[in-house]
């Protein structure tokens, strides 16, 4: 059998689905870029949904800084089966119950606008909300937005100030209505996992296509005309993701901002996928974000270590980890950063 044609089963496929949802962020670059069309505007953040469980559990404001927690669900909800990447995807009925993908940290600096990111690998084993029970991170998401909340309070000790969900769907959507996200490989590149794959050069990538590499935890790379694994796993995925989500708000910025037409065809493509917490101006927040413009952005990722807890390979944090939590609290000064 060719190896290239080598698939694994639909359940190993599945709990490789991960993906990048600070997407949602372009969504906000769009609402700044959307501003002055009053009416338009009005409308359509009316249609954002808003989760009024997490009004207790996120932490109060601070003067210094705001912690934005981007949630990326797996959910196959409103799934087309004649979607391109149906197939690798799925519908609602190939996943049990509610999964986070994708967990991200966005920090903003009041006084200087500087936009920090922070990838929490979802294997990283924790205790859920205010339990005893132990998991790893993503599990926590099946039991709502305000456990996954406290629970990541609890295992880093960092404070979450607002909260933002969004969903395949609305990945794709996003992209295809930004005008897709352009990735430069030096290899040719490829996931037979998630459907990915890129020649050597640049390729501006649709929403199908970004949604692959964005999931890819299985990234194949062809050198000397061997396919080689990335063999990091979460690490590396958390990595092409960070550098995703630069890519794409520097799409938004010079694509969505100069373009009102195109902001508000960004803006209601969002705006039904997205779930978000009762307090969240998103105004405000799409004013926030827009110092990436300026390249004014930071990526950090969580030192961790490899381990087997019940038989299942999990991480756990590093001692060294300690630095980037302490400027995620508030409590210390921002690393250098590693990217």
């Amino acid at each position: 059998m060719n190896p290239d044609d080598a698939r694994p089963p639909r359940r190993v496929r599945e709990r490789r689905q991960n993906w990048l949802v600070a997407i949602v962020i372009v969504m906000a670059l769009a609402i700044a870029g959307f501003v002055g069309v009053g009416r338009e505007l009005d409308r359509g953040l009316v249609d954002v949904r808003r989760e009024l469980s997490l009004t207790s559990v996120l932490s109060p404001a601070d003067d210094r800084f705001v912690n934005y927690l981007v949630v990326g669900s797996d959910s196959r909800a409103g799934a087309d089966p004649n979607d391109p990447d149906f197939a690798n995807v799925g519908g609602e009925a190939d996943v049990q119950g509610r999964r986070s993908d994708t967990l991200i940290v966005v920090n903003v600096e009041k006084s200087t606008g500087v936009i920090s990111l922070l990838s929490i690998p979802r294997d990283l084993w924790v205790t859920i909300g205010d339990s005893d029970n132990t998991e790893r991170v993503n599990v926590a998401y099946r039991e709502g937005a305000a456990v996954v909340v406290r629970t990541l309070n609890r295992a880093l000790g960092i404070p979450i100030h607002h909260y933002l969900e969004i969903d395949f769907q609305g990945f794709k959507q996003l992209v295809d209505a930004v005008g897709g996200v352009t990735v430069c490989v030096e290899y040719p590149t490829r996931d037979r996992n998630t459907g990915l794959y890129i020649k050597p050069g640049c390729k501006n990538l649709d929403g199908v296509e970004s949604l692959a590499y964005a999931r890819s935890r299985y990234f194949e790379e062809k050198r000397d005309g061997q396919w080689k694994v990335d063999g990091t796993s979460d690490i590396g995925r958390g990595k092409r993701q960070r550098l995703f989500m630069a890519l794409l708000m520097q799409t938004a910025v010079n694509r969505t901002l100069s373009d009102p037409f195109r902001a508000g065809t960004v803006m209601r493509g969002a705006t039904s996928a997205l779930l978000v917490d009762e307090r969240l101006d998103l105004l405000e927040f799409a004013r926030t974000m827009r110092p990436a413009a300026a390249g004014q952005l930071r990526r950090f990722s969580l030192d961790t270590y490899g381990d087997t807890v019940r038989g299942n390979s999990v991480l756990r944090l590093a001692d060294s980890a300690g630095p980037v939590l302490a400027f995620y609290s508030g409590n210390g000064p921002a690393p250098v950063p590693p990217e």
